[in-house]
């Protein structure tokens, strides 16, 4: 079981630093985002959320970390479709592996990728005025393997199913880019209508989103990575179920 987990994730790894065009998309479309918003809004956005002199630059970095957190786990679950189109995938389920080796391959190839991403930008933290001590980077590392491990199953769930990346690609823009704009890192649920603020206290992500913002400032909120947490078991287990009722002949 934990031999074949370990060569699909290392499989992962070589396949995703192989394709650099994949690498800089992850992670430079969110700086872009960062960027432009947050100098765009600076002046004219105000958020209760943000300490005292501080500005929105620096309230948007911590939803630009999940942004990239979420765009490089979920783009690296579209290897799943992949190793479908090309006949790896259904090799794989008919050899004498457990689905449990599978999944947890995929998840941690992913959740991996994603963490270095993010390692990568939280070196921009100076740049904001936010300043890091060990103990808030082993926070937020451990918070960040979290959502991560969290948004490759939510990946993989989306992609196991499909057999077109564009068909992937309409459901991210429909269900993911919302389920990141409610989960307060563009905006606080505190000026949002009732009903807005509601959903994104549902919203999963919106915890994700407190335990990386907190951890930046040295806070340990254990309560929004204990939701965090939830989300990644139950993404683990629903992610068990969907590949445990596939057959290789399903994926003919």
């Amino acid at each position: 079981m934990i031999l074949p987990a370990l060569t699909l994730w290392h499989r992962e790894m070589v396949r995703f630093f192989r394709q650099r065009d994949r690498v800089v998309g992850a992670l430079a479309t969110p700086i872009v985002f960062w960027l432009l918003l947050g100098l765009g809004l600076g002046s004219s956005f105000k958020t209760p959320a943000a300490p005292e002199g501080h500005g929105y630059l620096e309230y948007f970095y911590a939803g630009t970390m999940v942004m990239i957190l979420l765009f490089t786990a979920i783009f690296s679950t579209i290897s799943v479709i992949e190793d479908r189109r090309e006949g790896f995938l259904q090799g794989v389920l008919v050899a004498p592996v457990g689905r449990f080796g599978i999944v947890m391959g995929k998840l941690l190839g992913g959740t991996t990728i994603a963490l270095v991403q993010g390692l990568i930008f939280l070196a921009f933290a100076p740049s904001v005025g936010v300043t890091l001590s060990v103990g808030s980077v082993a926070w937020l590392a451990g918070v960040m393997a979290t959502v991560s491990f969290a948004l490759t199953g939510l990946g993989f769930i989306i992609a196991w199913p499909m057999n077109s990346t564009q068909g992937f690609h309409a459901i991210m823009n429909l269900f993911l880019i919302p389920l990141w704009l409610l989960s307060g890192a563009v905006f606080p649920a505190s000026g949002a209508p009732t009903w807005l603020g509601w959903l994104m206290k549902l919203n999963p992500l919106s915890y994700s989103v407190i335990a990386v913002r907190d951890g930046l400032y040295g806070k340990t909120n254990v309560g929004a990575l204990a939701v965090t947490a939830g989300f990644a078991v139950m993404m683990l287990v629903v992610s068990l179920a969907v590949a445990r009722r596939t057959t290789a002949e399903d994926l003919q």
